[in-house]
């Protein structure tokens, strides 16, 4: 099978299983507890008008109508407006996705490079002293509770040290004022440093590792043995032998971490403040707002998607014996 072939095929499943999921979350959503009219109703309103407000917001029709409604809509691009905002839903995701963005492909990003120098040294060292330690404190950042060490971080760092803020991305007094862009950007770093650090720390430890198992298999195979005997520096065989190979299930985990990633680490986001999609979502359930949250997962689901693809491309890119 060739490349085109094979992107076509992958192509085709991607959008059967898209819409699959897409019907799924639509009953899914309409079957949970709780409407999104009882939040919103003031007490004031009288029924007549709590009848009008339901069909307004298009949910006086059955649930099959509902979705015939919204798939056509969401063939003519639009994804319905936010029962909370009232704004198109399509707006607000373009909003808070350069946060997201920024924060989580930066710290995924930052843990994939140093876990795999690490764990490439840490696979050559196997059994030493360094090896030891670094492994069990992969371990550990492994197996942190996020938001324990989260709140953990912000208390120390920014509670009790006030060396960071509390929350949020910017300091508004700050842009008010005629600052210059270094200034502006150096103020968002200082709200990213805190979350950026949680987060580095969590993913540190499972690339690490990631990279550390798989190295260590690799170096147990034929054309090592073979670069060994032809006398080639342990810098050489290390690097360019070994761990371009044992990298490939990092690629893979890097890949889909990447995608994860936009629903933006819900907890991560809350604790922060950070306004971000997964704190957007973690609203948008709370509070019944179906276009919002229908539209966040569905965010989630096509990036993941494509980006299985991608990982499945690279890894024919990068390791020869691989072909479509």
């Amino acid at each position: 099978m060739g490349t085109k072939k094979f992107i076509f095929k992958k192509l085709i499943e991607i959008t059967l299983l898209f819409f699959i999921i897409l019907t799924v979350l639509f009953f899914l959503f309409r079957a949970a507890p709780g409407d999104p009219v009882s939040r919103m109703i003031d007490p004031t309103l009288t029924p007549e008008d709590i009848q009008h407000l339901i069909a307004q917001l298009g949910l006086d029709e059955p649930a099959w109508k509902q979705y015939f409604i919204y798939i056509k809509n969401f063939f003519a691009g639009n994804m319905g407006y936010s029962f909370h905002y009232g704004e198109p839903v399509s707006n607000i995701i373009l909003e808070r996705m350069p946060c997201t963005i920024l924060l989580f492909t930066t710290s995924t990003l930052l843990a994939a490079f140093v876990g795999v120098l690490l764990g490439k040294i840490s696979a050559w060292k196997q059994g030493t002293g360094l090896d030891n330690f670094l492994s069990i404190s992969a371990l550990v950042c492994h197996t942190l509770f996020i938001p324990w060490f989260a709140l953990l971080i912000l208390w120390a760092l920014a509670y009790k040290v006030g060396w960071f803020p509390l929350g949020g991305i910017i300091s508004p007094e700050l842009w008010i004022q005629d600052t210059s862009i270094i200034v502006k950007v150096m103020d968002v770093v200082h709200h990213m440093f805190l979350p950026l650090l949680t987060l580095f720390i969590i993913h540190l430890g499972s690339y690490l590792l990631l990279m550390r198992s798989s190295m260590l298999s690799v170096l147990r195979e034929d054309y090592i043995i073979t670069a060994r005997a032809k006398g080639l520096s342990d810098k050489i065989i290390r690097n360019k032998h070994a761990a371009k190979n044992a990298a490939l299930p990092v690629i893979t985990s890097v890949g889909l971490s990447l995608a994860f990633s936009i629903n933006g680490g819900a907890l991560t986001e809350q604790i922060f403040t950070w306004p971000g999609i997964g704190r957007e979502l973690i609203f948008a359930v709370s509070n019944n707002d179906y276009p919002l949250a229908q539209a966040c997962f569905l965010l989630i689901t096509a990036v993941v998607l494509i980006a299985n693809l991608i990982v499945d491309l690279l890894y024919a890119y990068l390791d020869p014996r691989i072909s479509y």
